[in-house]
């Protein structure tokens, strides 16, 4: 009688944990991945979609379409809840227990607010496909209300043309950049109010924009930003944030629309496992002291290689090489091959776009920025996508707005608490007083 597979549950479908599975595809076991969504989510051009640059369905696909051809998985669309490690089992909100004989947790990350929580609802972040709807709604509604007051009041009408972005890394700069852009191509569609004079004003407590980048690269990357209008104010901590108003420590700014970019934080898989602190720490495995079965990869993981200072990056290839570290594992044990490698990362460096023919890529110690570094920074995430149609309609989609500087998915569909249409009518109730 053949002995039973081994049962490996992955929670998570990021890079990390899709990752892990593929890996996992030809290995005698059976694999549980567990997500709340049903699709994985290709985050590093979810900004496009907040500005109107891009669909969900480009970047985004169902998680059982990437698997459909690998019969060792199983999906399930589920919220995980705590885990039992005594008896080795993942606990979700269904009620389900779904054992394990190895746990991969690639839960990710989400937004830091650093204690100020009540933040968060004047000031979104950019996690999710949810989040790049309410942000794309917000950002358009700031325009199409700015034209109704702007008939009486054009100052009052410039609050809801004033973008707020907190945080001076890639996603903050990339969206700085977006924003000035999106604004730059409604030139000719309103009558009242004149896009071409929206003030985005990029906010970032250190001493430079892109802080993790080489000095030369960070300071083109802030001369390309200000070529495009932002205004970049470093060395700037912002100390409050309310409805139409966000205040620094050099000065108050009166505007509608803020955008969080400035931290992140571990989900809630180190309290599963009765750690304190957000991301878990784990050894040259991947694997948290005391949990041999458990691994924990991508954002939730905090990993400092050996003769490094700091942990290892929240990034995309971060995550995906750990996925197919822990899934080249899991497949040897499961195989009975002896594996005895440590995890080590391969750096092929950073690159993070400010616009059109603008970028700053550090690749291999290869330092390329304007028209050449946004070349290679579009190939890389093409190359990235999963799926053909998704590639070939991101590209499409890139050459349409080259072409005609126009963004194509200009749509306000639905009501946000706090954001978008509901904030609209209120600020127009108000101002009709």
């Amino acid at each position: 009688m053949a002995e039973p597979l081994r049962k490996i549950v992955i929670v998570g479908a990021g890079f990390g944990g899709l990752s892990a599975a593929q890996k996992l595809a030809n290995a005698p076991v059976q694999i549980t991945l567990i997500d709340r969504q049903n699709h994985h989510l290709f985050q590093p051009l979810l900004y496009q979609v907040a500005t109107a640059a891009l669909t969900p369905a480009d970047i985004a696909v169902p998680i059982r379409q990437v698997l459909r051809r690998q019969k060792n998985v199983e999906v399930v669309m589920d919220d995980v809840t705590g885990i039992d490690t005594a008896n080795q089992q993942v606990q979700t909100e269904t009620g389900q227990a779904f054992p394990y004989d190895a746990l991969i947790l690639a839960t990710g990350a989400r937004h830091s607010y650093f204690g100020k929580d009540d933040w968060a609802h004047h000031a979104p972040g950019l996690k999710t496909l949810e989040d790049a709807y309410g942000l794309r709604e917000k950002i358009l509604t700031a325009f199409e209300t700015a034209e109704i007051i702007a008939r009486d009041d054009p100052k009052k009408a410039q609050s809801y043309q004033t973008f707020v972005v907190v945080g001076a890394g890639p996603t903050g700069v990339e969206m700085a950049g977006a924003i000035a852009e999106l604004a730059q191509s409604l030139a000719r569609d309103f009558r009242h109010i004149e896009p071409r004079q929206t003030r985005v004003i990029l906010l970032e407590g250190g001493a430079h924009v892109l802080p993790s980048f080489a000095e030369r690269l960070s300071a083109r990357a802030k001369r390309d930003l200000e070529s495009l209008g932002v205004e970049v104010r470093t060395g700037t901590m912002v100390t409050d944030i309310s409805p139409g108003r966000v205040v620094t420590s050099r000065d108050p700014i009166a505007c509608e629309t803020v955008l969080w970019a400035a931290g992140v934080q571990a989900s809630r898989a180190a309290q599963w496992l009765g750690l304190d602190g957000g991301h878990v720490p784990v050894d040259a495995t991947l694997r948290p002291e005391g949990h041999k079965d458990i691994y924990v990869i991508g954002d939730t993981a905090r990993h400092v290689p050996d003769g490094a200072t700091h942990p290892l990056p929240g990034i995309a290839p971060v995550a995906k090489q750990m996925g197919q570290y822990v899934g080249h594992r899991l497949s040897a044990e499961a195989k009975g091959v002896p594996f005895s490698k440590t995890f080590r990362y391969r750096d092929a460096g950073m690159m993070a776009t400010i616009g059109r023919n603008r970028a700053v890529a550090d690749l291999m110690g290869l330092k390329v920025t304007g028209f050449v570094g946004w070349l290679l920074w579009g190939a890389a995430h093409v190359y990235f996508l999963i799926g053909f149609k998704n590639r070939l309609f991101v590209i499409l989609s890139w050459l349409w707005a080259y072409i005609t500087w126009q963004r194509g998915v200009r749509l306000i569909l639905r009501d946000q608490t706090g954001g978008g249409t509901s904030s609209r009518r209120d600020a127009l109730r108000s101002f009709g007083q």
